[in-house]
């Protein structure tokens, strides 16, 4: 496409500091088109009048100019060249205009256009030079005698007084000019400083804030870490406080059992010291009975041991059947009170979820229950488990008629370390059932209360990944 900026530049390119060559650039071209076109057109006239003598000097400087115009656009170094050559071109036309015309045709007028070619065409001292050179010639040229010009030693000395301040005024506007452009161009730089410094700025506080997003990435790794570590401690000393229930209830739950394999074997003694021949059948039933209460006792432990063991894998199982082995671990420490514990089952819910963890917490829950009831001591004390379901979660519900939990203490139910039992409890219970619960099996645990009890719901997943 064709650009006039470049046209005029001679499809040259230049950087900020090359301002002042551009616009001379621009002025030569603009010198050279409108000298082509003023040549055409003398040519032309002089065709039209019969002054046929100078349209050979014309046509030899309207060849000049179109060699110029397109060897300034091939060879940029000759740029000096080309513009001395214009210079004298001009300063020649504008003389001949003075020497070979009359006042009348005003042809002097276009002399007030040489110091704007001057000051763009040449560097500020060699348009000096060329001014004096062009005021000599027409000072001079009164008083010559090898051509005899019409205008008088006053038109002549007016012309050139008019072109001093034709200068002078030129000479200053451009100044004035370049100065403006010096001051925008400084301007411009100084904005270009302050972008690249401000994007270095930019570049430095990014790295900055970088190396502090991995630093504390790294003390967020390290805290979530600790927190880990603060949950494996937490967990580990909730298993030990469920561990001492537990061992509490395994020597309350056997004392029963080692009492009547005690009473058994008394029984044989003192058969044996009052009968010397005893019956088979008694020592049979004896020994029957002291076998069924050891196999009770193993499979007791066997219940304990599956309870501790260290390994988790999922396992497929009804819902009551669970609640049956919690109530199996809570049974003892009911035995020797009013409270009962019952399991209500309406419909038959099977899953598959790690059962030791499940039965922490619904253990835990049962002990609070249960330290609750003998606390307060209400009528006709009670525990119920339930359950029920949907497409997506499993609802298990402990419900008990201890009183209900005070308000004092629902803000606070399951933080760490906080309990109602004063120095009886660890505060660990509630807590970790909470956050295997969240954790584990996606789910939540929830309380309501009220002045008769309490109800602690469990909402777990009914499908675990």
């Amino acid at each position: 496409m064709f650009k006039i900026d470049g046209c005029f530049t001679s499809g040259w390119s230049f950087d900020e500091s090359q301002h002042e060559l551009k616009n001379r650039y621009q002025m030569v071209n603009i010198g050279i088109l409108l000298s082509t076109a003023g040549l055409i057109y003398g040519i032309i006239g002089n065709y039209i009048r019969g002054l046929h003598i100078l349209i050979p000097i014309e046509l030899v400087v309207l060849f000049m100019n179109i060699m110029m115009f397109f060897a300034l656009r091939k060879y940029r170094n000759f740029f000096e060249f080309f513009a001395i050559t214009i210079t004298i071109q001009y300063t020649f036309l504008f003389l001949f205009l003075i020497y070979v015309s009359d006042p009348d045709d005003l042809k002097h007028l276009w002399i007030f256009t040489y110091p704007i070619i001057l000051l763009y065409f040449q560097k500020t001292l060699k348009a000096i030079y060329w001014l004096i050179f062009i005021l000599f010639m027409l000072i001079i040229a009164p008083f010559q005698t090898f051509i005899e010009i019409q205008y008088s030693v006053f038109q002549i000395s007016y012309i050139s007084f008019v072109l001093i301040i034709v200068s002078i005024i030129i000479y200053f506007y451009k100044k004035k000019i370049d100065e403006a452009k010096a001051t925008i161009l400084e301007q411009q730089n100084m904005l270009k400083n302050f972008n690249l410094e401000l994007e270095r700025q930019v570049k430095d506080k990014t790295t900055q804030l970088i190396k502090l997003n991995e630093s504390l990435e790294i003390k967020v790794e390290q805290k979530l870490e600790e927190l880990r570590k603060k949950d494996q401690i937490l967990e580990m000393q909730s298993k030990q406080a469920v561990m001492g229930e537990m061992i509490s209830m395994i020597a309350h739950q056997w004392r029963q059992p080692l009492s009547n394999i005690t009473l058994q074997i008394a029984n044989l003694q003192l058969k044996h010291m009052l009968d010397k021949e005893r019956r088979c059948k008694d020592v049979d039933d004896a020994l029957g009975n002291i076998s069924d209460t050891i196999i009770y006792l193993s499979d007791t432990v066997d219940d304990f041991q599956t309870y501790f063991r260290p390994n988790k894998e999922m396992v497929t199982i009804e819902i009551h059947e669970l609640f049956q082995r919690a109530l199996n671990f809570a049974q003892s420490r009911v035995q020797d009170s009013e409270i009962k514990i019952s399991i209500k089952k309406d419909n038959q819910i099977v899953l598959k979820i790690y059962i030791n963890e499940l039965i922490q917490v619904i253990l835990n829950i049962l002990n609070n229950a249960i330290d609750a009831h003998n606390e307060v001591k209400p009528k006709e004390p009670f525990i119920v488990m339930s359950a029920a379901s949907d497409d997506k979660y499993i609802y298990i519900s402990i419900t008990d008629n201890a009183g209900g939990i005070g308000e004092e203490h629902l803000a606070h139910l399951f933080e760490p370390y906080y309990s109602t039992k004063s120095k009886n409890g660890t505060g660990l219970g509630l807590y970790m059932s909470k956050m295997i619960i969240e954790k584990q099996f996606g789910g939540e645990i929830d309380v309501q209360t009220s002045s008769s009890g309490s109800i602690f719901i469990i909402k777990i997943q009914k499908n675990i990944d």
